[in-house]
């Protein structure tokens, strides 16, 4: 059980070393955690803590990730060891920087790691307790012991030749009328990798923006993939975040394995790369 209810949160949190995150994007990010978050929660910003500086898009993606050490050593200030449970939610219903968070953790190994189902919206209507006040960071910490990611990811190359190959398959996550190329609200160019499907990640949701269960999440992804082998999957969006909230979804349908390619179109779209309109 990786994916749970804002009605679980207090149950798990009640035993053992358990620390609460709230992860949010955006150049606000800070200010509406500030605004109303879960009582206990620590901030984590997906701009300046999941995400290297990204100078140059066509290098690694708006949001390329930041060294693990780097990550770790964020980890020591919020208070987390190996031994630590965590909980992330997020103000997007579990879409973005929670299951960027979630991506992290276990790309270094981490087992213990939960994501509240709808986010801030679910913790709000199970009447937990919200608030203004904010939690003092660890000054004096011991980094998590992290050297490399050890979850896999792929390169620009390696998708290229994916997408040509039909033992792979490259899935885009982004809303249909992005990889359609019908228009791009973010990126400089509207279209799709060549070969790559087209399986949005609102998709992993019901109409009140909580996760499928997991055996609906099972037979979405045994009729999309077929008899693909899960380390012959790979995911990407935009800039390697939402990605993860489809990463999450497999796993919980029992697909582990599938491969992040973190630039994702913000990336390839910047590379001279060929683009593709319509439908596959």
């Amino acid at each position: 059980m990786t994916i749970i209810k804002a009605s679980e949160i207090k149950p798990l949190s009640a035993t053992g070393d358990t620390v609460i995150i709230d992860a949010r994007g955006g150049a606000d990010a800070e200010d509406r955690f500030e605004t109303e978050h879960l009582e206990g929660a620590l901030f984590v910003n997906l701009e300046t803590d999941l995400s290297e500086k990204h100078e140059n898009a066509a290098v690694g993606g708006r949001h390329p990730l930041p060294e693990a050490v780097k990550f770790g050593e964020l980890l020591g200030t919020l208070g987390i060891t190996p031994s630590t449970r965590v909980i992330v939610y997020d103000d997007k219903r579990g879409a973005m920087a929670a299951a960027r968070f979630w991506w992290m953790m276990k790309a270094i190994g981490h087992e213990e790691i939960y994501v509240v189902s709808g986010g801030l919206e679910a913790i709000k209507k199970e009447g937990l307790n919200i608030t203004d006040e904010t939690e003092t960071l660890l000054t004096e910490f011991p980094a998590y012991p992290v050297e490399n990611w050890i979850s896999p990811v792929v390169n620009i190359e390696k998708v290229a030749e994916a997408a040509r190959n039909n033992d792979y398959v490259v899935i885009d996550v982004r809303e249909n009328f992005r990889f359609r190329g019908e228009s791009e609200p973010i990126d400089l160019v509207a279209g799709h990798i060549p070969g790559a499907i087209n399986i949005p990640y609102l998709g992993n949701m019901d109409a009140e923006g909580n996760f499928l269960s997991s055996d609906e999440l099972r037979e979405k992804y045994k009729v999309a993939l077929g008899d693909h082998k899960p380390e012959n999957i790979i995911v990407h969006c935009g800039s390697g975040v939402t990605a993860c909230h489809t990463l999450l979804a497999l796993e919980e349908a029992g697909i582990q394995g599938a491969e992040l390619y973190v630039g994702s179109w913000s990336e390839w779209s910047r590379n001279d790369r060929p683009v593709a309109t319509g439908d596959l």
